[in-house]
């Protein structure tokens, strides 16, 4: 079943929190998986699955910093994680995949932005590289317990980012053209939304669905390797303790997680899927040349670029084709 890309309404909008969405809901016995799951918007995904019963288990590349962090959650485990080394995503999933537990929900919320390393140890672009195609091994190593969990939802974190135009599938990694950073981060993003596509026409025979989001601007550790200069594009200054003071137009962490948590347990998403999601609603398709900041474009969820990359990755990782759509059971 194809889901129209259009608003549903929902009730909520941009300033509800993820603790708002989450209300209510009892998520006693399900297992959710959130990388990057210990801080920023992250750390609030947590807390609200966790807080409404569900055990999650959360990828972190330091786990005593993450546990620390978590020390006061229950219900919440840590794994080691590095989405940019591959045999730590693999290590991370034959962990989760030895407890044969089955998998509900798995939210891929850790990313990079602007970072000044441009490539990985492959020579493979690092937005790309981390935010993209890390996670596009993880889902992989991961799909039986997301099958046996017969209902289970991925959600994907894309961003604004992929305004700035799409995937340039001849130089992926900047080897013709020069390096930008904007567009290298926005391209890593546009393909996270592409892979909520692909995933979820695969999963639906199997009540897998898979949804893209959109967080909102939040001011958190992902600004870290952004200039004075271009915070200061944006209108906002860095302050001495590493904070940041904004003229205004950003979400609070809360707020940034909501749209996350809506895509994980809502019942309004039931029989839904392969769809771009921003401020706790399906967000509206807009035309290319649209100068709104905000929504979605399509090339963003276009089936066809969906599936290109898709085959993409799987040639990169060197997975065999059709890992995914199989049916092992």
């Amino acid at each position: 079943m194809i889901t129209e890309q259009k608003p549903l309404q929902s009730g909520f909008g941009p300033n509800t929190t993820a603790q708002e969405v989450i209300a209510g809901f009892d998520l006693g016995g399900k297992v959710a998986v959130v990388t990057g799951g210990h801080g920023g918007i992250g750390l609030e995904t947590t807390r609200a699955l966790a807080g409404a019963g569900a055990t999650v288990i959360v990828g972190a590349r330091d786990v005593d910093q993450a546990r620390e962090t978590l020390a006061s959650f229950g219900n919440v485990e840590v794994i080691q994680l590095d989405l940019a080394v591959p045999e730590s995503i693999d290590a991370f999933a034959e962990v989760f995949l030895s407890s044969e537990r089955e998998l509900d929900i798995l939210i891929l919320n850790a990313g990079v932005s602007y970072h000044p390393t441009i490539r990985d140890e492959r020579g493979y672009d690092t937005h790309f590289a981390t935010n993209y195609l890390g996670h596009f091994q993880l889902t992989t190593r991961l799909w039986e317990p997301l099958k046996r969990a017969e209902n289970a939802r991925v959600v994907a974190l894309s961003s604004t980012g992929h305004l700035a135009g799409p995937i340039d599938f001849d130089d992926l990694h900047f080897a013709q053209r020069p390096y930008d950073k904007a567009i290298s981060y926005g391209a890593s993003k546009t393909a996270c939304s592409l892979f909520a596509i692909a995933l979820d026409k695969r999963g639906q025979e199997h009540g897998v669905r898979a949804f893209a989001v959109h967080p909102g601007a939040i001011l958190s550790g992902l600004a870290r390797h952004l200039s004075d200069e271009d915070l200061a594009g944006w209108g906002v200054k860095r302050n001495e303790d590493g904070s940041y003071t904004s003229s205004g137009g950003f979400k609070t962490t809360e707020q940034g997680a909501a749209t996350s948590v809506w895509c994980a347990v809502s019942p309004m998403l039931n029989g839904k899927g392969g769809v771009y999601c921003e401020d706790v609603d399906i967000a509206e398709l807009l035309p290319a040349d649209s100068t709104v900041y905000g929504g979605v474009r399509s090339w963003a969820i276009d089936p066809a670029l969906a599936e290109k990359l898709w085959t993409i990755s799987e040639d990169m990782l060197r997975i065999p084709h059709g890992t995914v759509s199989r049916n092992h059971d």
